[in-house]
């Protein structure tokens, strides 16, 4: 794998996504509801679209899987995985806190992970075997000595149905959960892999929601998982959990099972 081509690509594809985001941002933009209830825009779907005419074009062999237009299979073992805009609803609020997500999936496991906010022009980047950049400078994860101690964030408490909203409130109990951060979207995990959060808990998740977080957080010296504790792969459920300090899994995935 010629990960100095890819790394390059990824930067292209945020490049041009960037600049189909901007222009709508605080704009009054109109929104449409997906079959699945969440919103979407023209600049989800010109964000996807101008990143697909690049990979068509660049790897035309490579499969692509993105949020707005499914997914197109290729003749190799990788995958791009795009999501335009992850936090469609903050966009819509006028909150720079929502991403754009790149990962490059080999064999079903990310390899590399991109997080774009195009409005601060902040840009995180993960590579498997190498240390994650923030905007080309390192960005390492916070130690976290006690559950007690950890920041908690999760997008929001509608995206838990009860049972899992039920084991979510468990784990929050046993954090310093007047700290609790809510909302996000991607920008959550960012902020883990820079040191300002420590755990970061939701379900539901697709692979388009994920991918690209995983070699961010695990590069800036943090862990990702799903709710019993197993690396996140292409197969995963969808329940993700990220931790700055991985010494404290074992207490996340204990405090998780604890809901009665």
């Amino acid at each position: 794998m010629n990960l100095e081509s890819d790394i390059a690509l990824a930067h292209r594809l945020a490049d041009a996504a960037r600049a189909a985001i901007r222009p709508h941002f605080r704009s009054g933009l109109a929104s449409e509801r997906k079959p699945d209830a969440t919103p979407v825009t023209l600049a989800d779907r010109a964000a996807e679209e101008a990143m697909r005419r690049i990979l068509k074009a660049e790897v035309p062999r490579d499969g692509v899987i993105g949020e707005e237009f499914g997914e197109d299979a290729g003749s190799t073992t990788r995958a791009w995985v795009l999501d335009p805009i992850d936090g469609t609803s903050g966009f819509l609020a006028g909150r720079p806190l929502f991403g754009t997500l790149i990962a490059l999936v080999v064999d079903g496991w990310p390899v590399l992970g991109l997080i774009d906010q195009p409005i601060l022009g902040e840009r995180w980047l993960g590579v498997t075997g190498r240390p994650t950049t923030l905007n080309g400078s390192p960005a390492r994860t916070r130690a976290c000595r006690a559950l007690a101690e950890a920041t908690i964030a999760t997008t929001g408490p509608h995206y838990f149905d009860q049972h899992q909203g039920d084991h979510f409130m468990a784990l929050a109990a046993k954090t310093d959960y007047r700290r609790m951060v809510m909302g996000g979207d991607c920008y959550n995990y960012a902020m883990l892999a820079s040191g300002h959060l420590d755990v970061v808990c939701e379900a539901n998740l697709k692979l388009h929601d994920w991918a690209a977080l995983v070699p961010v957080v695990e590069g800036a010296g943090g862990t990702m998982a799903d709710w019993n504790g197993e690396p996140l792969h292409q197969g995963s459920d969808g329940h993700v959990l990220a931790l700055g300090d991985p010494a404290r899994l074992e207490d996340v995935v204990e405090a998780l099972a604890c809901a009665h």
